[in-house]
């Protein structure tokens, strides 16, 4: 597909950048004039702050807007980033980082002190992080006592040392600590500007980072607009000029717009990769991608009672027919699952789960069996539920196939809600919801990025379900050698306790424009960075990536 008229069109409320001065990438591929990259967006942006973001779509444009200690390459493997290199002391407990000479968007130097700044902020109860807790998962030491309140953030294990070296020490050696370090939560920011602007630091004109690109347009709801950043320590290998993030709620139209020429990426619509691939064969890509998609039980207070008793809980999961979603709804090769952790995720034993290797009809048979010992069906209490969804049509789909196979098999009856997304992710912290359609991305490639998630001190944990067994199992994994045993054991509890059904996991399926390069389809984490990325000439050699 040819890089349309109307991709120009779309911006022309930006400022025009001049052809880039490189000929060719370093690759050798002939580059096109414009470096523009357009990609659609299912949901807004939460937030710009890296210590108050959760959103996966948010990531994207903080790696951007941020850099932190390491980034990854293109197949996923970790690559300096703020930090040249990092020396490890022989008890595998204190890390210290060399930091690169480079300057935040204002021209002020980046110091080891805006990374002590941020981490601190993190972990402080004041800034009421969700992500709070991923320091205590990274082992920092003094994070739990911090984020319960009973030490003071100055007292983390961080310091800096000098201008241009940070020292981080972690209660106990954690083999995967540096594939931690990519997450936006860890990235720096500027105390000057964070405390003299309050909330209104993240606004465009005012937000200041450290990474390759400057917040330079944004209108809620409708696009997100970032420019090349001349201070950024790398910017003369920097290719791509401008990135725009159009929010597009419905994947059809996002779609259609792609197809226009509008979009140089989007999501492919449910049930449609079968009939791209064919007519698109180097344009449509399905790939392994680090996420899983559940429906969570509530148990707490403001769910339904019913819901209390695992028998219900398991008679609703074993009664979804997975294969139907996954084979007939979306057709985009994801995985029917029946666990949490995804099953591509470096070092993960997929564990035997028992009834994941019973048949549909042995699965509804137990379901009805569970249901009627709980008291509820045919003969005994009628059962109504609610499932609630964000905007988009794949989880509207599935929300309906759900609802029709717990009426047919288990005769419960569903009533649907669905909400935009920033109201659907404050119910499920609320606890007002009932059932409710989630997915978890890995944050870093390794088992306990989905499995910390269950825990009983996880904010992210919205089911009102806890288990001292998962707890001190995850506890323990933390100075285990090998760790997979207990990974195992806890994927069995979340089997037995079932505080979400497990539905599929994901791929990514995209429909990419042939002329944008370099994409990372091989990394599962699927971290990318725009800095990476280039627009080729439209006549220049096709790229080598497969579907």
């Amino acid at each position: 597909m040819s890089r349309s008229l109307v991709s120009s069109l779309l911006l022309s409320t930006a400022l025009a950048f001049p052809a880039v001065a490189q000929e060719t990438a370093p690759d050798g591929t002939p580059l096109a004039e414009e470096q523009v990259f357009t990609y659609r967006e299912l949901d807004d942006i939460k937030s710009f702050d890296p210590q108050i973001s959760t959103d996966v779509s948010g990531s994207k444009i903080l790696r951007d807007l941020f850099e932190g200690l390491y980034n990854d390459d293109i197949d996923g493997n970790q690559v300096p980033g703020m930090a040249t290199d990092h020396e490890l002391s022989e008890d595998g407990k204190t890390y210290t980082f060399n930091l690169r000479e480079a300057n935040w968007s204002n021209g002020e130097p980046v110091t080891a002190s805006d990374f002590v700044y941020a981490w601190r902020r993190l972990v402080d109860p004041e800034t009421a992080s969700e992500y709070a807790w991923y320091m205590e998962l990274m082992g920092v030491e003094n994070a739990s006592a911090i984020v319960e309140g009973e030490m003071e953030p100055e007292e983390l294990g961080i310091r800096a040392v000098d201008d241009q070296t940070l020292e981080v020490t972690i209660e106990t050696p954690l083999p995967y600590f540096i594939s931690m370090l990519t997450h936006p939560s860890t990235f720096p920011v500027p105390e000057a500007v964070v405390e003299e602007l309050g909330d209104a630091w993240t606004r465009p004109g005012n937000l200041v980072g450290n990474g390759a690109y400057t917040l330079t347009e944004y209108n809620p709801g409708e696009r997100v607009v970032r420019e090349r950043n001349p201070e950024y320590w790398n910017d003369e290998e920097t290719i791509l000029d401008r990135t725009v993030t159009l929010i597009i709620n419905d994947e059809n139209q996002g779609l259609t717009r792609y197809l226009a020429g509008e979009l140089d990426m989007t999501d492919i619509p449910s049930g449609q990769y079968p009939r791209l691939s064919e007519e698109y064969p180097d344009e449509a890509h399905s790939f392994p991608r680090s996420c899983s998609y559940i429906y969570w039980f509530n148990q707490g207070e403001n769910g339904n009672p019913a819901l209390k008793d695992e028998r219900v809980r398991k008679a609703l999961s074993y009664a979804i027919d997975r294969d139907i979603i996954v084979e007939r709804i979306l057709q985009g090769g994801q995985y029917p699952s029946y666990n949490w952790t995804h099953q591509a995720t470096a070092g993960f034993d997929l564990p035997e789960i028992d009834y994941a290797g019973w048949t549909q009809e042995e699965r509804n048979e137990r379901a009805k069996e569970l249901m009627a010992e709980a008291g509820y069906g045919p003969d005994g209490e009628p059962l109504t539920v609610t499932i609630q969804y964000n905007t988009d049509e794949s989880h509207r789909k599935i929300a309906v196939a759900v609802s029709q196979f717990w009426k047919q098999t288990l005769g419960v009856n569903v009533e649907l809600a669905n909400y935009e997304w920033a109201t659907h992710t404050d119910r499920l912290q609320d606890g007002n919801y009932e059932i409710a359609r989630y997915a978890w991305c890995g944050d870093y490639n390794e088992a306990s990025t989905y499995l910390d998630l269950m825990t009983s001190y996880s904010d992210h944990n919205v089911s009102g379900w806890t288990d001292e067994t998962y707890d001190e199992l995850m506890s323990e994994s933390k100075t285990m050698e090998n760790p997979n045993p207990n990974y195992t054991e806890a994927e069995q509890i979340l089997a037995e306790n079932m505080p979400f059904a497990p539905i599929y996991q994901y791929t990514g399926v995209l429909m990419v424009d042939p002329q944008v390069r370099n994409y990372p389809f091989d990394n599962l984490m699927q971290n990318w960075y725009s800095k990476d990325l280039y627009i080729a000439a439209e006549d220049a050699p096709a790229s080598s990536s497969a579907n």
